[in-house]
């Protein structure tokens, strides 16, 4: 069956304490409802750099990855119905880029 990573994108980095502990919790509720399905839960991401053949910038790109999890399903239809159900989206620019895992 094919893996996918889920790439959490956006999302606000300044919530208020009790608003990020309850994402977090949604979070850990959504995942540990996938069961078997979340191979990695993966983890957040810290700043980024954005790297180029003539420069380096410390801003992470117009839409920052923010974090990242894999997830085994039977194709991407299947991970595009699982990522909507996604908590990461509650966020004002939240969103998640789905691509599979290619053999190599």
């Amino acid at each position: 069956m094919p893996k996918f990573i889920l790439a959490y994108h956006g999302g606000e980095k300044h919530m208020e304490k009790e608003e990020s502990i309850a994402l977090m919790n949604k979070w850990k509720t959504w995942a540990e409802g996938l069961g078997e399905t979340l191979c990695e839960p993966g983890h957040p991401l810290g700043m980024s750099k954005t790297v180029s053949a003539t420069e380096v910038r410390d801003d992470g790109g117009a839409n920052p990855l923010m974090g990242y999890s894999v997830i085994e399903v039977d194709d991407i239809d299947a991970a595009v119905a699982i990522a909507q159900s996604c908590p990461h989206l509650e966020m004002k620019t939240g969103t998640l880029e789905i691509a599979e895992l290619m053999q190599m």
